[in-house]
């Protein structure tokens, strides 16, 4: 019988602040999303002071409760380099390692020697040793099993962040006194539907007859059933898959209305969005690009989403022209823009000839787009990029309460003292 595990960063981006300040260790922390907008994690301390999901920032803050809150915007180079070290922490003690989130990861702990109970443990343990950030591991013989596992290693503290789901009693004990809201997929509408039925724990989910289930919620509905009933139906992946689209779109950080800064920001989400291409070793086959004016402030709303089938290509140079196109041709100069985006479409694998006679010169294409990713690669994104990508960019998202990029900015590396 397989064994999966899922390992869960708890409060994943304000764990990453507190492990390189000290000083935040118990206070309140807040993460800010893009453009400092709403709250996105919380600590505990913040949760205990009323401080929801979602709260909007310039309302929280004024809160007379609020007041020793910390406050950070998102640090995005920070959370990946965490969630990178996490994952190669794992990766070193189990066989397999699914990545399933920026803050959780499928492990395969199948035929592992020793007690697993203790295992787990020294996992947990780990990856609080080597990356500071405090996990909570939950395992069973499927995937739907582990992650349920998790969530209750989460949120019951007797069981001090590990919990065992593979003996079949304790299962039971288990799903008698859990949600069924609580399963990974099942959501909210099929809640309402399970309730209807007076299915409200997960044992009362599993006990239903299965092909009525499967009429009901369709397979998808089934395979979680017999996830819970041990039968696993989801395996850990061996290979990613492939990409279906790649999109590259941000809120500014003030209104927009003249077209150069819109330009220079479309083409900045394009460069973006061909760089994540080339990682992947894919091209682009079609391109479209959005903007849209600010619906909560009272403007004239005005949104655009346009697109166009273009000879397959992840050159940026390419990209960009076809974006800034694209944007010119939707761009209205009476309104005041909020937001714009790039999304690359039917994506194929590179170096595929699409068809007889080729506009571009792929193998010169090829070798620049190299170049240029292995000088930023060594130096830091960004040290060569095209000129269009604007300079100054005082369209930039807000990010007033950024902490430093520890672990992959030179200038921002923590400084350590001794006496």
């Amino acid at each position: 019988m397989p064994v999966f595990g899922l390992i869960d960063g708890n409060s994943f981006y304000c764990s990453c602040q507190r492990a390189f300040e000290p000083r935040l260790k118990r206070k309140p922390v807040v993460v800010l999303s893009n453009n400092d907008g709403c709250a996105i994690a919380r600590t505990r301390e913040a949760k205990s002071l009323g401080i929801k999901m979602g709260d909007p920032w310039h309302f929280a803050r004024k809160r007379p409760e609020a007041r020793p809150v910390v406050w950070y915007s998102s640090n995005y180079a920070l959370y990946a380099d965490m969630s990178r070290r996490m994952y190669e922490v794992l990766q070193a003690r189990v066989p397999a390692v699914e990545p399933y989130s920026i803050d959780e990861m499928f492990l395969d702990l199948t035929n592992l020697p020793g007690n697993l109970y203790q295992r787990c443990k020294d996992i947990r343990e780990a990856v609080w040793q080597e990356a500071k950030i405090p996990t909570c591991v939950g395992w069973g013989p499927t995937k739907t099993i582990a992650k349920l596992a998790n969530g209750l290693a989460k949120d019951h503290a007797r069981l001090e962040g590990l919990c065992d789901l593979t003996d079949p009693r304790m299962r039971a004990e288990w799903y008698a006194v859990t949600s069924i809201e609580e399963v990974w997929g099942i959501g909210r509408q099929t809640v309402k539907k399970l309730q209807a039925m007076s299915v409200e724990t997960v044992a009362d989910f599993v006990s239903l007859d299965p092909k009525s289930l499967r009429n009901l919620l369709t397979v998808v509905g089934a395979r979680v059933q017999a996830e819970l009933r041990g039968q696993s139906c989801l395996a850990l992946a061996d290979v990613s898959p492939t990409r279906k689209s790649i999109a590259s779109t941000r809120t500014f950080g003030r209104l927009l209305t003249e077209w150069s800064d819109i330009r220079e920001a479309v083409a900045h989400y394009a460069a973006r969005a061909a760089e994540k291409l080339r990682a992947e070793h894919l091209e682009a086959a079609h391109l479209s690009v959005l903007i849209q004016t600010n619906p909560h402030n009272g403007d004239p709303w005005y949104a655009k989403h346009v697109g166009a089938a273009i000879e397959p290509t992840s050159d940026t140079r390419d990209l960009i022209r076809h974006a800034t196109e694209l944007a010119e041709a939707v761009w209205l100069p009476s309104y005041r823009y909020f937001k714009a985006g790039v999304i690359l479409t039917d994506l194929r694998p590179a170096g595929q000839q699409s068809q007889l006679f080729s506009m571009r010169q792929p193998k010169m294409s090829s070798a620049a787009m190299a170049a240029m990713d292995a000088i930023n690669a060594r130096f830091g994104r960004g040290i060569i990029r095209p000129s269009s990508t604007g300079l100054s960019r005082a369209w930039r998202p807000r990010a007033s309460l950024l902490s430093g990029r520890y672990t992959t900015r030179l200038s921002e590396i923590v400084h350590a003292r001794s006496w």
